[in-house]
């Protein structure tokens, strides 16, 4: 997957009174809310050849229920205690409880069904549940639906044992309106037709835990490749043929490769049969990694014309990402929700190995410089980091244990593993790893016993450091020059959280000295570390360490590196060396060592000269950055015109349609001036047009949400004729859920904001995220800042309701618009407020969200 359970009403069994006992010894009680580990490992301990036969019927209407019936079959070690089910919904949408033959009165308990021992027997049994479906995770819309129970969501759509650990097989059987199509896990097998429904059966399915199992069904079209013997159907909702044609055969080849690259890697055949995808509008997630049954975020693998080249890798990278899956989390599936790390960072390390041979001219080293650290940073040098392997008392809170930590710092650090293990002895470990656990589940420790018996190195002590604990090292400089030479150069590693921490890790040291630069590479294992090599070689300009894109951590650099930096840091030559000084310039400038307008001057003088793509990108995303947050709102309008004269020169000067994308993207989002503004509406209007850069439905409606935003003349009309032009109907209600938040009058938005408390209105997390943004917008920020305080307040409920991703990505997108010091010292009283019984992960968000808030308001004071 690419980045809270609803405690809703009470379920408790009604049995004969000597019947009424509770899991795990404790008479008259229920489990607490929630999957606690202590009941996942007592039901791990007893429950095995666990399988589950599901059926569901989903009515044509969207408010009515979908109703259900399971049976699960396994073998039960010890029947002489209760043995509870997961079922958090009220007691009410439990209709029937069967075990073993015998009829059962249930009711329901702080989101569980226990079944007592006179209804268990040791060895094998049959429980039969008949319920209401709860819409929670069914994601139903008025032509599609698609489950989605991660990390413990199932149990709010069926009784089940809702845990990793307990894989079972799958049947599936679901009667569906007439004119819908379906996808699970399993090949479909037969389909047969009802009044007004269609009734598709499933096949077994390979053993899958509760979050791994999915469906979707709805109107969808079906498009069918074959590549190397392998069948793979693509579900999708796309009404632009041309769109589909120009996309098709990609999609199909970069997945081929990827199963083909996988299979080679890990010498494990791909596992679980046939191969499908769903493309889903305005999906949660980049994607979900279903065996046999992948979900998209339609955007991310239907792209336009116009599509940059960091969409065009980031989709080969999320197609190798959810493939990889297969084998690190459906194949070998982690033991408990601690270690969901594991299958994002081999997710994401094998997709940056995938994608390199299909883009041959890309340097991939940038490419994982870029797509790694400035994310890990975002949130590492925060308050709120935290550790990439997290203990989790309960799988309630396994949600708030997503994040750029195991997504973006994990990666970082599984390459320094490599590194230090050696490339074939990773490689061969992991395919230990595999095939000892495939099917079944592993822990982190299970991993790390392979790969210590293939190294001398203590992997133990690496991990202590690297995944167990939280923050990154500072590395500070320590150049020493005399008589125009070097006569010391060497780097300290401290722990800024004063732990004593060491991170053993591999740098490249590059020297720019006159003429070419030098590199060394050298080992840090805490202390100094010195660079013999260096001594006596002419004083350099500058002095990086993080050469290569190796290094992790806040590099604080000497005065004459960052001096240099912020004036020449076009002048360095190689493309990866210089996006990896670009990036520690970045987070010197956030750390305070260099004033910001520095920082965006030089921005404005490298772009015009710089040469590599990436480059380019992240500069813009930079100078964007720079200009909204870092630049006080009184000062933009005089560094405007400039800006957009930079900006529309390179538009014009972009040689690659890629290219134009992105300058015409950062010129789209910053632009101010009236002129610039009247071009922009003209463009909209279709009274002139850009050469070389079509613009599809999806931009001519980011196109009008921004001039909206800037309220240029006729904006409410425009929006109005917006609407109209929509062919696309899944695009057609995301624009008009946004509406909204886009109108000139503050009332309006006010009741839009006010409507987003209400769980039904936030359904939709994508759109919400959308229209949160432009509320909480820069222009916006005077009306808007009222929000803030309801917003944070919000950020708990969204946790328990809502996806995995929704608390942060809500908390970034209310804080996104903000920077005075107003501002942070009421999110930080607001922090500093929170009863003692907030989770603490969830203060962790608030505090990453917060923190460029807060850092603006200092830069700027």
């Amino acid at each position: 997957m690419t980045r809270g359970l609803l405690a809703a009403g009470i379920v408790v069994l009604t049995v004969v009174a000597a019947d009424i006992i509770v899991s795990l010894g404790r008479e008259r009680e229920a489990p607490s809310r929630g999957i606690s580990l202590a009941l996942a490992e007592d039901r791990a301990a007893r429950v095995s050849s666990l399988a589950y036969d599901l059926s569901l019927t989903v009515p044509p209407a969207r408010d009515q229920p979908v109703r259900g019936h399971v049976t699960a079959s396994f073998v039960l070690g010890d029947a002489t205690r209760p043995l509870a089910f997961d079922f958090a919904q009220p007691a009410e949408r439990l209709t029937g409880v069967t075990a073993n033959g015998q009829a059962t009165e249930a009711r329901v308990q702080n989101g569980h069904v226990v079944i007592p021992p006179s209804r268990l027997v040791e060895g094998a049994n049959l429980v039969h549940f008949e319920f209401l479906a709860g819409d929670e995770p069914l994601n139903r819309n008025d032509e599609f639906m698609y489950s989605l129970f991660v990390p413990a969501r199932a149990s709010l759509a069926m009784p089940c044992f809702d845990q990793p650990d307990l894989k079972a097989r799958w049947r599936l059987s679901l009667d569906i309106p007439l004119g819908w199509t379906a996808v699970s896990n399993g090949r479909g097998t037969r389909r047969s037709t009802e009044p007004g429904q269609a009734v598709l059966v499933f096949e077994e399915t390979q053993p899958l835990p509760t979050y791994l199992f999915g469906f979707a069904a709805g109107k969808f079209s079906i498009e069918t490749s074959e590549r190397q013997g392998r069948t793979f159907r693509m579900f999708h909702r796309e009404t632009d043929a041309a769109k589909v044609a120009r996309n098709r055969e990609t999609i199909f080849d970069l997945h081929a490769q990827a199963v083909a690259w996988l299979e080679d890697y890990t010498a494990i055949p791909y596992a679980f049969g046939k191969f499908d995808f769903v493309l889903i509008p305005s999906f949660q997630f980049g994607g979900m990694e279903h065996a046999g049954a992948i979900y998209y975020n339609a955007a991310g693998l239907m792209l336009d014309e116009a599509a940059t080249q960091n969409q065009l890798l980031g989709r080969a990278s999320l197609i190798s990402h959810e493939t990889a899956h297969m084998w690190f989390g459906d194949l070998v599936t982690m033991k408990w929700f601690n270690d969901v790390w594991m299958k994002e960072v081999f997710a994401n390390f094998m997709a940056a190995k995938i994608v390199n041979p299909s883009f041959p001219t890309v340097n991939h080293d940038l490419r994982f410089l870029y797509q790694h650290y400035p994310i890990a940073y975002d949130v590492d040098r925060t308050d709120g980091s935290n550790p990439i392997r997290q203990d989790l008392a309960n799988l309630n809170e396994a949600g708030s244990l997503y994040g750029a930590i195991i997504y973006q710092k994990a990666p970082i650090v599984m390459r320094q593993l490599e590194l230090l293990v050696g490339v074939g002895a990773f490689r061969d470990g992991l395919r230990e790893y595999l095939k000892a656990h495939a099917f079944g589940n592993a822990t982190w420790s299970d991993l790390v016993s392979i790969l210590d018996a293939r190294t001398p190195e203590d992997i133990a002590a690496w991990s202590r450091a690297w995944v167990e604990e939280r923050g990154r090292p500072t590395v500070r400089t320590k150049l020493s020059v005399s008589g125009g030479r070097i006569e010391r150069l060497a780097f300290a590693q401290d722990d800024p959280l004063g732990r004593n921490l060491a991170w053993p890790e591999r740098l490249q040291v590059i020297v720019g000295v006159p003429g070419e630069p030098i590199a060394f590479d050298i080992r840090l294992t805490g202390g100094e570390t010195e660079v013999p090599q260096a001594a006596g070689l002419p004083a350099p300009a500058w002095v990086l360490p993080v050469g290569g894109g190796l290094g992790y951590g806040f590099f604080d650099l000497d005065p004459e590196t960052i001096d240099y930096l912020a004036n020449s840091l076009h002048e360095i030559g190689d493309p990866l060396t210089r996006g990896a000084a670009l990036v520690a310039l970045w987070e010197s400038m956030l750390e305070g060592a260099v004033a910001s307008s520095r920082v965006l001057q030089e921005l404005m003088v490298a772009l015009p000269r710089e040469t590599d793509e990436q480059n380019v990108q992240q500069m813009l995303d930079y100078l964007r950055t720079a200009f909204w947050r870092f630049t006080a709102a009184d000062d933009r309008p005089s560094l405007a015109p400039g800006l957009e004269k930079l900006l529309r020169s390179g538009l014009d000067r972009a040689t690659t349609t890629s290219a134009k994308a992105a300058w015409f993207a950062a010129l789209r989002s910053t632009a101010l001036t009236p002129d610039t503004m009247a071009w922009l509406t003209q463009l909209w209007s279709h009274e002139v047009t850009i050469a070389g850069l079509p613009l599809a439905e999806a931009d001519e409606a980011d196109l009008a949400f921004d001039l909206a935003l800037r309220e240029v003349p006729g904006a409410a009309m425009l929006l109005d004729a917006q609407v109209l032009r929509f062919k696309n109907p899944d695009r057609k209600a995301r624009f008009q859920f946004v509406m909204p938040a886009l109108s000139a009058d503050p009332a309006v938005r006010d009741t839009f904001f006010v409507s987003l408390k209400d769980v039904k209105n936030r359904a939709r997390e994508a759109w919400v995220l959308d229209a949160a943004r432009y509320l909480n917008h820069p222009l916006r920020a005077a009306a808007s800042q009222k929000y803030i305080p309801a917003a944070l307040d919000l950020v708990r409920e969204i946790q328990r309701t809502g996806d995995i991703f929704f608390p942060k990505r809500w908390a970034d997108a209310s804080l996104g618009g903000y920077q005075s010091v107003q501002n942070a010292a009421d999110v930080r009283a607001f922090i500093a407020g929170l009863p003692t019984d907030y989770p603490p992960r969830l203060r962790w968000v608030l505090l990453s969200s917060a923190d460029p808030l807060f850092r603006a308001a200092k830069l700027l004071k």
